[in-house]
């Protein structure tokens, strides 16, 4: 027990003005707690003072990318944890800086622990929990209307109502189909291996069927329909034009920072690798996130070269020229102007962008500060994107083509969704966002959602109200998800989805689990599913008749013949 009390997760709080490290199931609202980097947030926060606050809260939002905290006051009409900028959620992680926050909520009441009380809620009953149960009441309703005139007939026609009333309840045993339970069993284990076979990975057996079934799949987007990867797209002058040049700098500036270096860098250094021999270090600049860019400086051909990665707004405010094609030309007020269009066309298109610039000095220094990032020519753009899978857009078309209408839900911003599904071949017919549902009742979004094919900047809690919705309005719904945040709509969905690299809450959550990265196995799934089902109603017909048959026929001739 007292191992276990060492290894329990604490958090830094204030109580008369005193920092105070106590256990997280200790803390109450109204306590201060100190964030620093690589601290859990133990339970929801107001910010109410933080410098450079960066949080990971990829836990609710699915989205990789650390996001800034302030503890400024925001007017957003929606619990969207994206667009709520001054409260740290419980299950965020501290990525860098420092702040200080009153606790609002704890445990249950966080939105953390509003998610894990659904998931441990009763499950929703599938379509085919719906079609077993409809079957069983038709034939229950059907053998009770017929027993009850056989019954009356015998009792009419024989006047021994003991032998009528075991004769009519002999025609209900004959009338059921008793071998379908097991054949049920059978073909759905069956048609589980043949999947299984093709790197799909059945839970529960019943799920097969809702595959087969299924005329609605909703996905999320990030590691699901995308690599969730983040990849050097474009490296492009001020003019977006192609250039080798832009990712010579950036690459060098990358490959000689120190520390550890953030998803950005090492995409540029994976994309392709560089001879960086004939630079030689002199000196880095640090990052700090009041510039929002760092710098590395270089000795070539004897000359020191200053080489800056950064937020564009801010590598703007130092530079006073620019180079295109080889020639460098003054920025002027209408010219900073056309510069950052040309930034914000490629911001529009969803990409994340730094500026790279540069500093040639004649003079070499031993030393470089922040005051050297001054003066500084503007090279051009790199940009970032976590791309769809090279499977993504044939799986949608071939999904598309079974009848099957596909709507990605995402807890993203619109302008990467909307590049990504244009990328993926998918008709974006409509747009809803988290707050415009957080606005409406479920019958009006019931109504909106047949609409609708995607869905942005979403809590987990309206990804699991658009599946409901969808399956309210009489459609068998798949979901395919694998992050903390598509755990409540891979339950709330007839058949939910998962890929083998998700994480172990997702894939609890899913009934069916894809060991291959390729899209494709979706279309073998929901075929084998459809084959299955076939083969169970083929099954029901053919007993069904010949049992009704027999039973009707035995009926007929026992108002006849003495028993």
């Amino acid at each position: 027990e007292k191992l276990s009390e060492m290894v329990r997760p604490t958090a830094t709080v204030y109580r008369n003005n005193k920092p105070k490290e106590i256990p997280i199931r200790e803390i109450v609202p109204g306590d201060i707690v100190y964030l620093s980097a690589g601290d859990m947030v133990p339970a929801d926060l107001r910010i109410i003072s933080c410098k450079d606050l960066f949080l990971n809260q990829s836990s609710l939002t699915g989205e990789s990318f650390p996001v800034e905290k302030t503890a400024l006051p925001v007017q957003v009409k929606s619990n969207n944890p994206s667009d709520l900028t001054n409260i740290a959620f419980m299950g965020s992680s501290v990525v860098s800086g420092t702040g200080l926050g009153v606790v609002i909520k704890t445990g249950p009441s966080t939105q953390f622990g509003e998610v894990s009380r659904k998931l441990s809620s009763i499950g929703t009953e599938t379509s085919f929990d719906k079609g077993v149960r409809s079957f069983t009441w038709l034939m229950i309703r059907f053998m009770l209307i017929l027993v009850s005139i056989i019954f009356a007939i015998n009792a009419l026609t024989k006047r021994n109502l003991l032998q009528s009333f075991l004769f009519a309840l002999a025609v209900a045993v004959g009338l059921t189909p008793e071998m379908l339970p097991m054949l049920v069993a059978i073909n759905l284990s069956k048609g589980a291996i043949a999947m299984a076979k093709k790197k799909v990975i059945v839970k529960r057996l019943n799920a097969i069927q809702n595959f087969g079934a299924m005329n609605v799949l909703c996905t999320d987007k990030t590691g699901t329909i995308t690599l969730d990867e983040i990849i050097l797209e474009i490296y492009c002058d001020v003019a977006r034009e192609t250039n080798e040049e832009v990712l010579q700098f950036a690459y060098v500036n990358s490959y000689y920072q120190t520390g550890l270096k953030n998803i950005l860098d090492r995409a540029v250094l994976k994309y392709k690798k560089l001879a960086v021999k004939q630079y030689k270090k002199i000196d880095e600049i640090p990052f700090d996130f009041s510039r929002k860019m760092m710098s590395v400086v270089v000795e070539m051909d004897g000359k020191h070269r200053l080489i800056t990665k950064g937020a564009p707004e801010e590598v703007f405010k130092r530079c006073v020229r620019y180079e295109l094609d080889g020639e460098i030309f003054d920025i002027e007020p209408l010219t900073l102007t056309d510069l950052k269009i040309e930034y914000e066309h490629l911001s529009a298109q969803g990409f994340r962008v730094l500026a790279i610039a540069y500093k040639d000095y004649a003079n070499p220094k031993e030393a470089y500060s922040k005051e050297d990032e001054d003066g500084m020519i503007l090279k051009g753009y790199v940009a970032f994107l976590d791309p769809p899978k090279p499977t993504a857009k044939m799986a949608i078309k071939s999904l598309r083509e079974i009848g099957i209408d596909f709507k990605v839900l995402t807890g993203d911003n619109e302008l990467v969704t909307k590049y990504i599904c244009n990328e993926i071949g998918l008709d974006i017919r409509n747009i809803l966002t988290g707050e415009q549902i957080e606005t409406i009742s479920d019958d009006e979004l019931s109504k909106m959602v047949e609409a609708v094919t995607v869905f942005c900047r979403l809590s987990p809690l309206q990804k699991e109200r658009i599946v409901r919705a969808l399956r309210k309005n009489k459609h068998t719904v798949g979901y395919l998800g694998d992050g903390i945040n598509d755990a409540l709509a891979l339950k709330a969905a007839d058949v939910g989805i998962s890929v083998d690299n998700a994480v172990d809450i997702a894939k609890e959550s899913a009934d069916i689990i894809l060991l291959q990265k390729n899209l494709m196995v979706l279309e073998d799934g929901v075929m084998e599913g459809r084959k299955t089902f076939g083969n169970i109603l083929k099954y029901i017909k053919m007993g069904s008749s010949s049992n009704f048959g027999n039973m009707i026929s035995m009926t007929g001739a026992s108002v006849f013949l003495p028993f």
